[in-house]
C-alpha cells in the first residue's frame, strides 16, 4: 500500500518528537504469561533497539513470540521483535547508547551473553491534547492510515 503523504508527514513529526532515547516499559509474552520491564530504549531511523541477556527470561519470550509492546506517558508502541547479534557488531548503535546510557553501556554492552534487538513497530497510539482537549492519535504501520479523533468518552 502507498504511503499517504499525511501520514508519512505525521509519522515523521512523531519521531521527531520522540526523540533518540528513552527509559520504557517492554512487555513480553510467552504461553498466555506476560511480562513487563523498565528498558532503556534507543530509536534509529523509525526503528527502536535494546539489548539483553541471553540468559534472561525475556530473551526466551522474545525468540518464542516476537510480539512486544512498548509503553512510556501517553504513547503505546506494538511491534515485531528480532535478534541482530551483539551490541558490539552495531557501532552505530553503541554510539548512540553509550551516549544515551553511559552507565547502562559500561556495565553491559561488552558482555558475552548481550543482544541487540530491533522492534520494527506495527502500531502506535498516543493521547495527545489540543487546547485541554483529548484526542487519540493512531498510526497503523500495516496499512500506513493516520488518524486522529477526539475522545468524546462516548
Amino acid at each position: 500500500m502507498e504511503t499517504t503523504p499525511l501520514f508519512e508527514k505525521q509519522y515523521k513529526l512523531f519521531f521527531k518528537e520522540f526523540g533518540i532515547a528513552k527509559k520504557m516499559v517492554l512487555s513480553t509474552s510467552l504461553a498466555c504469561h506476560v511480562t513487563s520491564r523498565m528498558m532503556s530504549i534507543i530509536q534509529i531511523d523509525d526503528f527502536f533497539y535494546f539489548q539483553t541477556d541471553r540468559t534472561f527470561r525475556k530473551y526466551a519470550q522474545l525468540l518464542e513470540n516476537p510480539n512486544v509492546s512498548l509503553c512510556i506517558d501517553n504513547i503505546q508502541i506494538e511491534g515485531r521483535c528480532k535478534e541482530m547479534g551483539h551490541p558490539k557488531e552495531h557501532p552505530r548503535f553503541l554510539s548512540i547508547y553509550e551516549k544515551a546510557f553511559p552507565h547502562s553501556f559500561n556495565l553491559y554492552s561488552s558482555l558475552q551473553n548481550e543482544r541487540l534487538f530491533q522492534i520494527e513497530p506495527t502500531f502506535i497510539e498516543r493521547w495527545i491534547y489540543q487546547n485541554n482537549i483529548p484526542f487519540i492519535e493512531t498510526f497503523d504501520l500495516k496499512t500506513k492510515r493516520y488518524c486522529i479523533e477526539k475522545y468524546t468518552g462516548v
